[in-house]
């Protein structure tokens, strides 16, 4: 990290958790800063699409990439007729993506889904801390797919799963490597194992004409359009992030006959 940006940190850390001031408590971070630990452990929140997420259990930290194409699906969502729509939040983590479409939309309920316990928790504090109905949500514990009621169909899936793999350890930052979840990030030796589960279930949870937004990492585009083909979706259109790269890809079902 440079100095530039340690700076900037500093000062950001300073204004938003000790409103300015440089006590004792405010020092002390600053040393944690300059030793690796993300700057939103730090200030305890992280901003997502309008929204405050917190960060007390230490999920994964949102990341832009995924406000991005989070913000595609809302623009979406936002131009969907029906009267009523349901979405699944899977691998939820922190839950920034299920809460930013709420925030964001009027005629949405939620199903979020993780399978560690703290991160449930840190759901239900993430929606109490952005005002959202308990009537819009439900909270589910579940590995994938294994805990979500057979039946339960879905206008919208969007998933952000683990997908870096264990080859690439070497290539991820040491504050992230060091203090941000490793079950939140790896994906077995080529990154693609939650993936695949996930491609593989999801079409059975999905609406006529409903739509699954997933997140990938660099390169894995190939290996991803295979998997889709192998589960026989027709209808898929992979897209870029901010940055140009391939990250994420749009499935849509297919509308009955």
């Amino acid at each position: 990290m440079n100095q530039e940006l340690i700076n900037r940190e500093i000062k950001w850390l300073i204004d938003e958790k000790y409103q300015g001031k440089l006590g004792l408590k405010a020092s002390c971070d600053i040393k944690k800063l300059k030793k690796g630990v993300p700057l939103a452990y730090l200030i305890g929140y992280q901003p997502f699409l309008g929204c405050q997420i917190d960060l007390k259990y230490r999920p994964l930290i949102p990341r832009v990439e995924t406000e991005y194409w989070t913000e595609k699906a809302i623009e979406d969502i936002k131009k969907n007729k029906k009267e009523k729509i349901k979405c699944l939040d899977l691998f939820a983590g922190s839950g920034c993506i299920g809460i930013a479409i709420l925030k964001n939309t009027k005629n949405t309920t939620v199903d979020f889904v993780d399978i560690k316990g703290k991160y449930l928790k840190q759901i239900k504090r993430n929606l109490e801390l952005n005002k959202i109905s308990q009537s819009r949500y439900k909270i589910i514990r579940s590995n994938i797919f294994h805990n979500i009621e057979v039946g339960l169909q879905y206008d919208y899936i969007l998933a952000n799963p683990p997908y870096v793999s264990l080859k690439e350890i070497k290539m991820v930052q040491k504050s992230v490597l060091n203090h941000e979840p490793r079950k939140a990030l790896f994906a077995g030796s080529d990154g693609l194992k939650y993936i695949k589960k996930f491609l593989t279930s999801a079409k059975n949870y999905l609406n006529p004409e409903g739509k699954i937004y997933m997140e990938f990492g660099f390169g894995q585009k190939p290996a991803i359009e295979k998997i889709v083909k192998e589960c026989h979706y027709g209808n898929y259109v992979f897209f870029k992030d901010q940055y140009d790269v391939w990250r994420y890809i749009i499935v849509k079902s297919e509308a009955p006959a």
